[in-house]
């Protein structure tokens, strides 16, 4: 069944990735979609891929704000209306592992983007969604947003700070029946991530997940999207939906189930 048949749907950073994910996921479930990005090539090929007539693009630096309006309004004149935000649009930065190391320039890039065009696309999709007193936005965080040592000092800062802000506009927007959630997912391989891996492979060499045999997909990011975005989640508002297998609410390091006495539990029985 087609969930989201009559929606439009605005995703910031949807060239690639997971938002390319979410834009083909959303469309097959009848939503017509405004791909958003700075990588103009990419992000057209992906609507021509899915059809023109269901998906759109245009291009947008997230943290300009005249560019961020502009996107608003091109949705607005070209649908009517604006059902659903998706905030994707992020950058890792430069993993260095000292503070000492760590630039100011870049540390306010990585906020430029992951905070400051947050701000700005849910601003302006609040602003089309007030008057028809509805509406969702979803921002893409991480499992960096609930603990430490797992991204730089500026990505787990912005995505720490993406939380407070969809927590506090959705306090606000709540009496327009508009809902404002979070979505953190544990690392996913992509596109984006992979100079990460490349550049740093023994740190993240073996990624733990708490949920044995399961690796996460960006496809899986887009099917917990979709269910924020439909009407089946119409209760949840202000929520950081944590999709991470259980990585930052268990600690197996140690325990009654702690990995290791599961292993010593394993070869010693007879």
């Amino acid at each position: 069944m087609a969930r989201l048949t009559g929606k439009v749907a605005l995703i910031t950073g949807g060239a690639r990735g997971i938002g390319e994910s979410i834009a083909r996921l959303f469309t097959k479930h009848g939503a017509k979609v405004i791909i958003a990005d700075v990588l103009d090539d990419l992000g057209q090929s992906v609507c021509e891929s899915i059809g023109l007539e269901m998906a759109s693009f245009i291009h947008c630096d997230v943290c300009n704000e005249l560019e961020v309006e502009k996107v608003i309004n091109f949705t607005i004149d070209k649908h009517g209306k604006l059902d659903i935000m998706i905030n994707n649009a992020a950058i890792a930065g430069e993993l260095k592992l000292s503070i000492l190391e760590n630039d100011v320039s870049d540390f306010e890039r990585v906020l430029d983007i992951n905070v400051k065009g947050v701000f700005l696309g849910t601003k302006h999709a609040a602003r089309a969604m007030i008057p028809a007193r509805g509406g969702s936005i979803i921002t893409i965080g991480s499992i960096c947003s609930a603990v430490g040592g797992v991204g730089s000092h500026a990505y787990t800062s912005s995505k720490h700070a993406v939380v407070g802000l969809t927590r506090n506009v959705a306090a606000e927007l709540g009496e327009f029946g508009i809902r404002v959630n979070c979505i953190s997912p544990h690392f996913i391989l992509t596109e984006a991530t992979k100079p990460i891996l490349e550049k740093h492979p023994d740190l993240y060499s073996s990624i733990h997940f708490d949920l044995k045999g399961v690796v996460l997909l960006e496809q899986d990011v887009a099917e917990a999207s979709l269910f924020l975005a439909s009407d089946e989640a119409k209760y949840i508002n202000g929520h950081n939906l944590a999709l991470d297998g259980g990585f930052t609410a268990i600690n197996s390091s140690f325990g009654l189930f702690s990995r290791g006495r599961a292993a010593r539990t394993t070869t010693s029985e007879p």
